[in-house]
């Protein structure tokens, strides 16, 4: 039996600050990566995936400790006691990775060239112009199009499945033996993450690659891994090859992972969640009542668009103008207490259409009724008033809640803004209700929202909506980045209650799975114009436009590829 060619041996990694004290974050996990394979680490965040990845490259931070047994054999040479040239010598060259986000990874003041050549340089001693015309090359082995031009593209000229690319393009540059792809695929459209999983797929075959794949989405997983590493709190649960972890996972904990995530051929009352599994003896009693659609609700139409449209407008030389269409002629009605999901590409419109609905773009053409009311010609003074019956949880809770703002502050200001409630005890007392309904202890009213989690933080921005009671309630992507049961956790909630507040939803995606579990009726987007509407099930059984089938033929399976 060949030696592998990673080896990683009883790895242990604590942090240490004055605050904290020692947190552990790896204890002593032990793994291999066999040469010209691909082995996924699986788990969610706070797992220590990304944390051993770092320690593989010798990229921990200063207050990261290493435990004095642990080994990581590259090659028949232990990482761990490398001298920091050596290190540097081997990472990027012989050992590469592409991280999570391109935006913050590629430097936004060079041209992607630059940055490419710059590798090429510092590890392979390339004259500027050898080192451009490979860097071309190496784009257009990625899938760039128009390598030559797009080479003096910045990256925030690239959509970011194409930043994605230029970051594996650096990472193959010096064709190295391992390649570690930390989350390389989230927050990806379906048909863009296709793509990017069969580009690595192919260089993996071209190159005789090792690669170690590192993702919180066992959907993906089945579609690239030979084997899998299943994490949890700092500790190894399961591994072995994918399809028996697919076929017959032996941990609770891996069990879990597979059941949280929606899938297209049934629609459970609720999600079962990572708690079921690990509280209970026997998970396979867990209630799988189906959800029918059209549960609460009726056919009272509560928000209709005609001929909907929205252009921006570029400036062309000294005088002229472009006009970019970003929604063209979009009509749809949402029904009372009913959900409509609305999936498409990035730039397909669903993000522009959901704040045009908003008002926070100002529409070009059509109208929209909002409970009888033309909601796009109503005045300033009209408007700030039914604001309340409309409101939108974006997808970035990070950005969307004010870090100055307690949790308090944050869902009493849209009540004293629209005069709810008596004085500010009133307020606190339904601020504190309004966290209970979306699962959060009566203590997070006093915290900011960098004490929470990112699934935490999203409760507190649907239970600022909820404090206005709306009519409708828009989800801009608001579940995409979570990990699969934090995801879970939360359609639950958002079904629950709808079940009780009657509150109709615009529920925008590009997770096709998600979005079937979710709606009554499926609206496609693509390059600003509705392209198919139809009931949730029939669009999925009998898709007709062809910009649907491609969409829903991109769809991870969920299942281990040879076993498909």
């Amino acid at each position: 039996m060949s030696e592998p060619l990673l080896r990683v041996r009883d790895l242990a990694v604590d942090f240490r600050s004055e605050r904290a004290g020692t947190v552990s974050a790896v204890r002593g996990i032990s793994f291999e990566v066999p040469a010209n394979s691909t082995v996924a680490l699986v788990g969610e965040s706070g797992s220590g995936k990304s944390v051993t990845a770092l320690a593989i490259l010798g990229l921990l931070p200063a207050n990261a400790f290493v435990g004095p047994a642990s080994a990581i054999h590259y090659a028949g040479r232990d990482l761990l006691r490398l001298a920091p040239e050596q290190l540097r010598a081997l990472r990027g060259a012989e050992i590469s990775m592409i991280f999570q986000e391109p935006m913050s990874s590629l430097n936004p003041v060079f041209s992607v060239g630059f940055q490419l050549a710059e590798v090429l340089r510092a590890h392979l001693g390339f004259a500027k112009p050898a080192a451009r015309a490979r860097a071309i090359e190496l784009l257009a082995e990625v899938g760039i199009p128009e390598p030559a031009s797009r080479i003096d593209a910045y990256p925030f000229q690239l959509s970011g499945g194409q930043q994605q690319r230029v970051m594996i393009a650096m990472a193959i540059a010096c064709e190295p033996k391992l390649l570690i792809a930390d989350e390389p695929t989230t927050a990806l459209d379906v048909t863009v993450q296709k793509q990017i999983l069969e580009l690595l797929a192919a260089l993996q075959r071209k190159r005789q690659m090792s690669v170690l794949f590192i993702t919180h989405d066992l959907a993906v997983v089945g579609e690239i891994a030979d084997r899998v590493v299943v994490m949890r709190s700092g500790e190894i649960r399961e591994e072995g090859e994918a399809s028996r972890i697919f076929e017959t996972p032996q941990d609770s904990y891996t069990k879990a992972l597979l059941a949280c995530r929606p899938t297209l051929d049934a629609r459970p009352m609720r999600l079962p969640v990572i708690a079921d599994f690990m509280d209970r003896a026997s998970p396979e009693t867990l209630e799988v009542r189906p959800r029918e659609r059209g549960r609460v609700g009726g056919k009272e139409i509560i928000l209709e668009a005609r001929h909907l449209s929205k252009s921006f407008y570029l400036r062309e030389g000294l005088f002229g103008r472009r006009e970019v269409a970003a929604v063209k002629n979009a009509s749809f009605r949402l029904p009372k207490g009913r959900t409509l999901g609305l999936v498409g590409e990035s730039g397909s419109g669903k993000s522009t259409l959901a704040l045009v609905l908003m008002r926070l773009h100002e529409a070009t053409g059509g109208e929209v009724q909002l409970e009888g009311q033309d909601w796009l010609a109503l005045p300033p003074k009209e408007l700030i008033a039914a604001r309340r019956r409309i409101q939108i949880v974006f997808q970035n809770p990070y950005a969307s809640l004010n870090p100055r703002f307690t949790t308090g502050q944050i869902l009493m200001e849209p009540m004293r803004i629209h005069g709810i409630g008596a004085g500010a005890a009133d307020r606190r007392a339904l601020a504190i209700e309004l966290l209970g309904k979306v699962g959060l202890p009566q203590a997070a009213f006093f915290k900011y929202p960098h004490e929470f989690s990112g699934g935490q933080r999203q409760r507190i921005a649907i239970a600022r909506c909820l404090s206005l009671k709306p009519a409708v309630l828009i989800c801009d992507e608001s579940v995409s980045a979570l990990d699969v049961s934090i995801q879970a956790q939360l359609l639950n909630l958002l079904q629950e209650l709808q079940d009780e507040y009657g509150m109709s939803y615009l529920f925008i995606s590009h997770d096709l799975a998600v979005v079937k579990h979710m709606s009554d009726q499926v609206m496609v987007m693509s390059e600003g114009e509705v392209v198919e509407i139809a009931d949730a099930d029939e669009i999925y059984a009998h898709p007709r436009h062809p910009y649907t089938q491609k969409l829903l033929a991109s769809m991870p399976k969920g299942r281990h590829r040879k076993a498909a």
